[in-house]
């Protein structure tokens, strides 16, 4: 069985592999027709935490029933939108090789493939080696993209790419109109194992693949298996002559359902982090005084506490933090490692959450002191123990009350409206490389007009802080530089998109004062939740255009990651035509931070330029 996407007259996908290999038969190749049904789907639906706060579905399903060589049936659903599409495979209860019915299936592999027409270009991030890195603690999804990358070019560890992954169809065409492709996945959770895609096979073919074996220290099968009848997750694509589609497609959530309810209401905002410049000597109590002080003059929700606060503040002092923090109208988010056996990591506390009994005795304390929401770190892969062990930490923090972000992890695939009290992941090479090194300084810009159009268009993205000192340190003199103007990070503010936002500010920011005032007012007021989302322009590491709407303010923020100048018109016409709109910019001769006007033509067009790794806000 294969199928093929066409958009607009052009060819995305080539005939692509369908099918799959169960441990009870064969259902990819040798298979038969058997029947169809057809019906248009249209439904609403709110969505918490990412680009759309409501979202409008109108598509069309095709069910294919097909048969397999032994006469064993099972479903291709297909959802069909403008731009996405969205497949899964639904296995019914078949005739057991024994007597009776079989009640469950273990899928040995996949046959699902996406395969590319010649002169595609890639923007891929690699699957790394298993048990590798920092205390083994790899596959943790913190890899770099490559840029307009030829197909045939292998992987950089072998074992091919980690989900979202973005294709440029006919990137050399300049007659014809590009194709942009997003292939993702999404409603995976403990009945199935995450996957990834292939190196490229022959001419353009990427297929699915399952985890590796050594992934969670070598604990758990490679294949998942599930009660029948039952279904796989989604394999979803997105296509577009432009890449409006790619940023605001709801394809990850359109299709999955909540796990369970809630009867709490969880809060968003934004938050400081000491850890990210401060390091690991700041988890202590007075400096944690001092970023609940810094939350509490911004106007901030939430403090994190990270990694050894079970050492050096211990329980008992960290529920008199807790306390503070409330009376200075802050609350509290405490890091924890999810670690059991599968890396070494010895940063605390560890050996909670992977433990059932100990991590609801943790999560019951927490709640009682009022503790808000989780940051657990460093998981052991995609197989399908993993992600039950996701699954676990989420539904029993729900039962608590807390919000939960994970770091050192997958992609989420569909999370935010699964799980209520879900709030963002890591899955990046965030801002911690920033400080750790000044190469990954230098290509801070280019990743952050990389994500909106792959990573972050997929779910939700934890990058880890709005940066605002000049030096990657805590006196802001020595080691290296910010290579990113102030605009640039205020406007990655809006274009990463995460429920609660860690906003990187520290106390000299406002002791010594080196943040004009305009800045501190704005860093105050930026919202962190959107009720729409709309892509003005961008072209993947090179510069990026978003408008976002909260409420009824629009914010439009725009990067710059090239060596030279933007200069744009943009289509404004979320304001009103001729309007005086506040800019926020880089000065072009000094690169200082400035605020300015701008106004927009008859048309709602404006034109307006972006310095090197520098930015813009436009707002009313």
């Amino acid at each position: 069985p294969v199928y093929e996407v066409m958009y607009d007259g052009k060819q995305m996908l080539d005939e692509s592999p369908l099918g799959f290999v169960a441990d009870h038969g064969d259902f990819s190749e040798q298979v038969t027709f058997d029947s169809k049904r057809e019906a248009h789907l249209e439904f609403n639906y709110d969505l918490r935490v990412s680009k759309f706060s409501t979202v409008h579905v109108d598509a069309n399903q095709l069910v294919v029933t097909l048969k397999n060589a032994a006469g064993m049936q099972y479903d291709v659903d297909f959802r069909v939108g403008n731009n996405d599409v969205a497949f899964r495979y639904a296995i019914p209860n078949h005739p057991s090789r024994v007597n009776g019915k079989k009640f469950s299936v273990r899928i040995m592999k996949e046959a699902t493939g996406f395969d590319f027409p010649a002169q595609t270009t890639t923007f891929l991030t690699p699957q790394s080696d298993a048990m590798i890195g920092w205390k083994g603690t790899k596959p943790s999804y913190e890899e770099g993209y490559g840029y307009d990358e030829p197909m045939a070019k292998r992987s950089q560890y072998g074992h091919g790419y980690t989900f979202p992954c973005l294709y440029h169809v006919n990137a050399t065409d300049k007659n014809d109109k590009d194709g942009w492709v997003l292939i993702s996945e999404t409603g995976v959770d403990s009945r199935y194992c995450a996957s990834r895609l292939s190196d490229m096979k022959g001419d353009g073919l990427y297929t699915v693949e399952f985890p590796m074996a050594e992934e969670n220290g070598g604990n758990g099968t490679v294949e998942p298996a599930f009660a029948l009848p039952g279904v796989t997750p989604w394999r979803t694509i997105t296509v577009g002559t432009s890449l409006k589609p790619i940023v605001e497609t709801t394809i990850p959530w359109d299709y999955v359902t909540p796990r369970y309810e809630t009867a709490h209401r969880y809060v968003y905002g934004k938050g400081t982090w000491s850890w990210i410049v401060w390091q690991d000597n700041s988890i202590n109590y007075e400096d944690q005084v001092k970023y609940i002080k810094l939350a509490k003059d911004m106007g901030y929700r939430y403090v994190l506490i990270d990694n050894w606060w079970d050492n050096n503040i211990g329980k008992e002092r960290i529920t008199e933090l807790v306390k503070h923090a409330q009376s200075q109208g802050v609350d509290v988010f405490l890091w924890y490692s999810s670690s059991g056996w599968w890396n070494d990591i010895e940063q605390g506390p560890i050996n909670i959450m992977s433990d059932p009994i100990v991590r609801k005795q943790y999560m019951r304390w927490m709640k009682e002191m009022g503790v808000k929401g989780i940051k657990v770190d460093f998981f052991g892969g995609d197989k399908q123990e993993t992600m039950r062990l996701y699954e676990d930490i989420l539904s029993d923090a729900n039962r608590y009350g807390l919000q939960v972000v994970f770091h050192g992890c997958t992609i989420p695939r569909g999370w935010e409206r699964m799980y209520p009290n879900y709030v963002a992941s890591e899955a990046v090479l965030a801002s911690e490389n920033v400080f750790f090194t000044e190469s990954a300084a230098i290509r801070q810009a280019y990743d952050l007009t990389l994500h909106p159009f792959c990573r972050n268009t997929t779910a939700s993205m934890d990058w880890g802080g709005i940066i605002m000192n000049k030096y990657l340190s805590k006196d802001n003199k020595s080691r290296h530089t910010r290579k990113t103007t102030d605009i640039f990070e205020m406007a990655s503010g809006i274009t990463m998109q995460t429920a609660v936002q860690c906003v990187a500010m520290q106390p000299n920011n406002l002791d010594d004062n080196e943040l004009p005032q305009f800045e501190l007012d704005w860093l105050k007021a930026l919202p962190t939740t959107w009720d729409e989302t709309r892509y003005i322009d961008g072209y993947p590491g090179r510069y990026v255009v978003l408008a976002r709407r909260h409420g009824q303010d629009w914010y439009v923020a725009g990067l710059n990651a090239q060596a030279y100048p933007l200069q744009l018109t943009l289509d404004l016409d979320m304001f009103d035509k001729g309007a005086v709109l506040k800019l926020y910019v880089d000065d072009k001769k000094t690169g200082q931070p400035m605020l300015t006007t701008l106004k927009t033509d008859k048309k709602g067009k404006a034109k307006v330029e972006m310095q090197p790794n520098g930015g813009l806000i436009i707002q009313r």
